[in-house]
Order: structure tokens, then sequence, then C-alpha cells
């Protein structure tokens, strides 16, 4: 078997076998087919795409490249959640406290920055002393201290999803709907989890910008989920529009600890109850959908997930201090607002360019082996809808480089698009999957 030949039957649209599979995937995490082969398969998945038996092949030999968590040991349900990726989307920093201050275990192993999208790990790599690159048996041990650990995948668990998905970032491959679904699915059920949440985009942001590409990728989720013997239910969520005000990797944790502390946006709190109270249903913490959301609320208006959040923090070397004193964190030299040229109402956002705005300013990677500014970023003051006044202020760029701001500014201005009605607005849960 020679990875040219299955590069070729993918590129004139064949389908591979399991055995066909693992070959490459073994072959790729052990050194013996190069990234310019793996990047020309990428390519020739994301224009042929994948059948469903292909992508429960493909997920079965990521998760078995490594080892799978034990957690059984454990008192308790162990949920997970994840998001396939937004501007602005750091629910992770908030769902995560809130649930394991409710009393489930939550194993989360996340991602950094793909494509236009933000990344959990590089948010939290932006407190001073947090140490997201755990072993295995220190990601258990926080689990089992703490109930919650917010980690990047170990050299042990799915090292084939670690190396791919660095690859995806750089080839233009991110939005292939077979890598997606395999990449998120081997990744969560390497921890040993009984249930997930999906919390999957769509819109002018997401990879899935029409609502059936969306609903498409979350049934192939759950479905392989429950093949796999999980409890899995997907959200389709709107990202027609930044989640939140700000987007950024320091800013975004600024926002979080806002949301913890019972403040920040609506857009925000509310999407994070959400995917608490279903973490909470599926985990049977509950008996209702209901019921969770309350006992969220509860956690977040007692102080029981902020303090939550401050233990995992400390628990992973992190600077406690920044959640009373947000100033800690890194913080942008200067900042540059971008107004409306005219009086009107915000009709729509390219969500996606301004999430390319954010990387321009070093906020995300455009090559692989790319260092982030974790300072730099976006704080939105108008959603869809809002009045807006000729010269009011759009969007505060946050920034370190006067030789970038100048087109960051100009690509934001094409961003915001102003009309003489209000729209028509999105319900931020548009569809659940899999209930």
């Amino acid at each position: 078997m020679h990875a040219i030949d299955l590069i070729r039957r993918k590129r004139d649209g064949g389908e591979h076998t399991p055995e066909e599979l693992h070959f490459l995937v073994e072959g790729y995490t052990h050194g013996e087919i190069p990234d310019y082969q793996m990047s020309a398969w990428l390519m020739a998945v994301f224009l042929r795409g994948m059948t469903p038996a292909e992508i429960a092949a493909l997920t079965d030999s990521m998760l078995h490249s490594g080892s799978v968590l034990e957690l059984s040991d454990m008192p308790g349900k162990k949920v997970d959640k994840h998001s396939t990726g937004g501007v602005g989307d750091k629910t992770s920093l908030i769902v995560a406290p809130i649930v394991a201050a409710g009393g489930l275990f939550v194993p989360m192993i996340s991602g950094r920055g793909l494509g236009h999208t933000g990344g959990t790990l590089d948010k939290l790599e932006s407190i001073p002393g947090f140490e997201v690159n755990l072993s295995l048996g220190e990601f258990r041990g926080i689990v089992a201290a703490c109930g919650c650990a917010l980690a990047g995948q170990t050299p042990e668990i799915a090292p084939a999803d670690r190396m791919i998905y660095a690859l995806r970032d750089v080839t233009g491959t991110v939005e292939s709907q077979g890598l997606i679904c395999a990449s998120i699915m081997s990744k969560k059920l390497a921890e040993g989890i009984d249930a997930l949440i999906l919390d999957v985009k769509t819109g002018s942001g997401a990879f899935m910008k029409t609502e059936q590409d969306a609903v498409k990728l979350a049934e192939l989720m759950v479905e392989i989920g429950s093949r796999m013997g999980k409890r899995v239910v997907a959200l389709i969520t709107d990202m027609d529009q930044p989640l939140g005000n700000a987007a950024g990797n320091a800013l975004e944790v600024i926002e979080s600890i806002e949301v913890l502390a019972g403040r920040g946006p609506q857009d925000l709190r509310e999407l994070c109850i959400e995917l608490a109270a279903w973490m909470f249903y599926l985990g049977e913490r509950v008996d209702s959908l209901m019921e969770g959301k309350r006992l969220a609320a509860e956690q977040i208006h007692s102080g029981r997930a902020k303090e939550k959040f401050r233990e995992i923090i400390r628990l992973q070397g992190g600077d406690t201090a920044v959640l009373d004193d947000p100033k800690r964190l890194p913080g942008a030299r200067q900042t540059l607002d971008v107004v409306s040229p005219v009086s009107g109402y915000l009709y729509s956002t390219d969500t996606q360019e301004l999430g390319l705005a954010c990387v321009a300013l070093g906020g995300g990677r455009k090559e692989k082996d790319d260092v982030i500014d974790p300072a730099v970023g976006l704080i939105f003051h108008k959603k869809k809808g809002d009045v807006v006044q000729k010269g009011e202020p759009l969007c505060t760029i946050h920034h370190n480089s006067e030789a970038r701001v100048a087109d960051v500014q100009r690509a934001i201005g094409r961003s915001f698009h102003i009309g003489a009605e209000s729209p028509e607005r999105q319900p931020l849960v548009r569809r659940v999957i899999g209930a």
C-alpha cells in the first residue's frame, strides 16, 4: 500500500477501505508519510468528500492512534461539549466551570485556533502561567481533584488528530465535514465520557455557512457518537454575528469572567446556560432541560462557577488573581475605533472577515508555527438590529502594530452593513438534533 495511490483514489472520487485509512493515519502519525502527501490527501478529501463509512473508519483510526482515558473509578457521569468554532465563541471557559460546580465531571480536551476562529487553548494561555500541555496522568489527576480540566491533547490522546488538525489549519481544508467530524469525535471519545453536547455553528462566521450543511454535520456526529455508545445531542446555533462582544484571546477571557460573575453580554450568557443545561440533562444530573437551566443559573448566581474556574486555574498553574483583577491579563498598547459612515440599523456582518481581521492583528495563526499575540483583538459595540448613528463606534481594535492596523481597519469597515430597516433577528439556538 502506498500513500500516492490513496491520494489518487480520493482525487478521482474513490472510496477508501478502513484498512487504507488506518494505513494513512498510522503512517502519518509515525512519520512515514510526509506533510506534503498528507496535505494532498486532505485537499482531495476536501474536494471529493467522504462517505459515512469512511468518516466512521477515519474517526476510529484517529481515536485508536493513542490512549483512551479511563475515568470509570470517578463517582459520577463524565460529560463534555464541543463547538465547531466561531468568532467570539468562548463558551468552554464558562460552561465547563458551571457544569463541574454543578456536580458532573468535565474532562475537556480542546484545540487551538483554526482558520478564522479562536481556540480555547489559546485563550487559556493568555492567563499567566496557565498550563494546557498536561500529561495524561496530570490531566486525570486534575479532573479527579476538582471535577474539570481544560487542556490540549496529551501526547497519548488521539495524536493523529493533533497532527492533522494543525495541518488542516494551513492547507485550506478546514471546512471539510468529514474531517471536522473525525477530528471532533476522535478527540472527544478518547476522553472516556458518557455524554457529549455539540454546538454546531451556522452563518457567515461559521465553517458551515448554511443551516442545511450544519444540520448534515450535526446528524453525522450524533450518529457516530451513538454508534460508540455515547449520549450525544447537537444544537444548531447562530454565527451570523460574533458571539458576545469580544474576539481575541485575553479579551475573551475577560468577557468569560464577566459572565461567571453574573454579568456579560446577554447572547453569551443565554447560550452558556443552554449548553450547560443540556450537559446536566445528558449527564442525568437533572430530569428536564428546564431544571438544568435553573441549576446552571444557580451556579453563576451563587458564585460557585467562578470559584470552580479559580480552582481549575490554580491546579493548572495559572494566576488566579486575574479573576479579581483582569488587568493582570495581557493588554494591547493601542486602540482604534472603527466608526459607522452612515446612520441606520446594523443589518448584517461579514463575521468570517471579522475573524480574519483578528488573525491579521496577530490573534491567530496564518502558518503552522506562528506565535499568537494574546493581547490583540476586537470589541464589538453593536448587534444586528441595533440603531447606529453616523460616526458612532461599531468596533474597537486592540492592537500592537501600526503596520497591521490600517488594512485591518478597512477590512472591518467593509464587514459591517448598515441598512435603512432593522433585519429579522434569528434565534440563537435554531435547532436541536438527536434529542
